[in-house]
């Protein structure tokens, strides 16, 4: 089952957004794409080089107090909480967004004063619904929902290629060779679309072999890798300048197709939640009291934990900007969490026995990460307040 939480966690929001970057950064901008899954996928051989070094560590913010001790700990403790809790808001926006057209033309009535409307409820409902997956223990019991995630991941593929052959759109758009003030800004949906390095350490420690740590990595970024820039291609050739920033929209709403793409999207979210949030629950139980009975840890962390995802969802209701989102937290935490503190801790842990080379590929990397995290975190800010603005104006 690694192999299915590794595409899991790496698949996803990326699928849909990519074709949007594509379009929005020009077809060139396709190289950017390859560099930083080759990247990430290095920076999370890093990891599993650091957890092998280091077998008392378990977790990513373990190998941050390895390298850096307990500052580097905390350091790394805020970037990973703010990582989880950015990147289920945007999933449970793309969740809001689709469910909408799910039940278009649905009215549903309650009291008056509740004050949500129909798609509020309606995603509401979907977060309650997932809400008990938060409670399950291990990733080995919620290895069945990343089997459903990955699922899903091949449904909305599948869908996006039917349209090109039976959805009555032509994939004849011209793509714009580069749009290079757009790379900054679609750089961030770029970096996400590969996050997951919070979780791969948990995943090594699960592992039985963890010889194959190597193996399962290249194997899941390659076939994601190839899957983003199909799709990329793809979307951006059907749909050109008028192309959604999640994919599902662009689609022929009365096309067969689209209504199984847009069930897949709003049921992958359900099978995010658990796997994104195991790191945090992993720490969370770490630091209780060892005087709490295992009952009583499962409790305080489901509790916890459905407190979260019920405050996630009342942000993702009131920030309801997916790509603005999306780009800000690839740019300003996934980028460091991707590769940044990979490099570093790399350095830090293996200082006696690296050669000049690795160190020299490992400190441009850190100096090109933090070049691309500011510019995109500037451009994506800037966006966001922009549209926030507009959209203040006209209510």
């Amino acid at each position: 089952f690694y192999k299915h939480n590794f595409l899991c966690v790496i698949t996803g929001l990326g699928q849909l957004s990519v074709p949007y970057a594509l379009e929005n950064g020009g077809w060139c901008s396709v190289f950017l794409l390859l560099l930083l899954g080759i990247i990430c996928a290095y920076s999370c051989l890093l990891l599993g080089k650091c957890l092998e070094k280091s077998p008392k560590s378990r977790s990513y913010s373990d190998i941050g107090e390895e390298a850096f001790g307990g500052k580097g700990k905390a350091i790394v403790g805020v970037f990973i909480y703010l990582e989880i809790f950015m990147t289920l808001v945007s999933y449970t926006i793309s969740l809001h967004d689709n469910i909408i057209t799910v039940f278009k033309g649905v009215q549903l009535k309650f009291p008056i004063w509740a004050k949500l409307s129909t798609s509020h409820l309606l995603t509401t409902i979907a977060v309650l619904v997932a809400l008990p997956s938060l409670w399950l223990k291990n990733l080995s019991s919620i290895s069945f929902l990343s089997f459903g995630g990955i699922l899903m991941s091949a449904v909305i593929f599948s869908s996006v290629a039917s349209t090109a052959i039976f959805g009555g759109v032509r994939p004849d758009h011209k793509i714009p060779v580069l749009q290079i003030y757009n790379i900054p800004a679609i750089s961030g949906l770029y970096i996400f679309s590969y996050a997951g390095h919070i979780v791969f350490p948990n995943l090594y420690v699960a592992m039985k072999d963890p010889s194959k740590f190597t193996k399962v990595t290249v194997v899941s970024f390659s076939l994601v890798t190839t899957l983003y820039t199909v799709v990329a291609f793809l979307g951006a050739k059907l749909f050109g300048p008028q192309i959604n920033p999640q994919i599902t929209l662009s689609m022929p709403p009365h096309f067969i197709g689209t209504k199984i793409a847009l069930w897949a999207t709003v049921l992958t979210p359900i099978t995010k939640y658990a796997l994104e949030f195991a790191p945090f629950a992993i720490q969370l139980e770490h630091a209780l009291p060892s005087s709490m009975t295992t009952r009583a840890k499962l409790i305080t962390r489901g509790f916890l934990g459905s407190f979260f995802l019920l405050l996630i969802l009342t942000l993702a209701l009131s920030l309801p900007y997916f790509q603005h989102v999306l780009a800000l937290t690839g740019s300003l935490l996934s980028t460091a969490i991707c590769f940044i503190l990979p490099c570093a801790f790399y350095i830090k842990i293996y200082w006696a026995h690296i050669s000049k080379p690795v160190l020299a590929l490992n400190l441009f990397l850190i100096g090109f990460g933090i070049s691309l995290g500011l510019l995109g975190t500037a451009s994506s800010t800037k966006m966001l307040i922009q549209t926030m603005k507009r959209a203040h104006h006209l209510t």
